[in-house]
């Protein structure tokens, strides 16, 4: 089965050295540069694995460099490189145009009518589109993983539903 890594805003910001941003997730699922660069390396050398940078995680990354106390030019840089593949599909990125699909006017009202349950939940907004990625994603055959240290998103990733055989009936 395909492989789909979602890269969420904490582990973007860890992988890219915002400062300021240097660890994300609970003490007993502690995200840090060697570890988020350990399952990106792996994410690459499979070739199974696909990446995927949702909007929501440009935007925020985005954010969090121009408040950056330091270094600003050259993580906005880093992230333009990543924008830039996947633009172009470069190996192992999505499209970033396979996602627009999320953004139609039946779709953004969609998301208008189940945010404000979920901002109940405190799941962001940004988060709320993360989780439509991940489903969108999910539908299409893909296993997909939110790389994120933010455990509530996390419990949005979808399951992975396994197939059991039917057996034949006699007669």
């Amino acid at each position: 089965m395909k492989r789909l890594l979602i890269i969420d805003t904490s582990i973007l910001c860890i992988w890219l050295d915002v400062p300021g941003m240097e660890g994300s997730g609970p003490d007993h699922d502690r995200w840090n540069k060697k570890r988020v660069g350990e399952k990106i390396q792996a994410g690459m050398h499979d070739k199974t694995t696909t990446f995927v940078l949702p909007l929501a995680s440009i935007i925020e990354t985005g954010n969090h460099i121009a408040h950056a106390r330091h270094s600003r030019k050259e993580r906005g840089d880093a992230l333009a490189d990543l924008m830039r593949k996947s633009a172009e599909q470069q190996t192992p990125w999505a499209a970033f145009s396979d996602q627009t699909v999320l953004w139609s006017a039946e779709k953004l009202k969609l998301l208008a009518d189940s945010w404000p349950e979920l901002a109940v939940q405190k799941l962001s907004l940004g988060d709320a589109t993360i989780k439509n990625v991940a489903e969108y994603y999910s539908q299409m055959g893909y296993a997909v993983e939110i790389l994120t240290g933010d455990q509530g998103l996390k419990a949005y990733e979808p399951r992975v539903s396994v197939e059991i055989p039917r057996r034949r009936q006699r007669g």
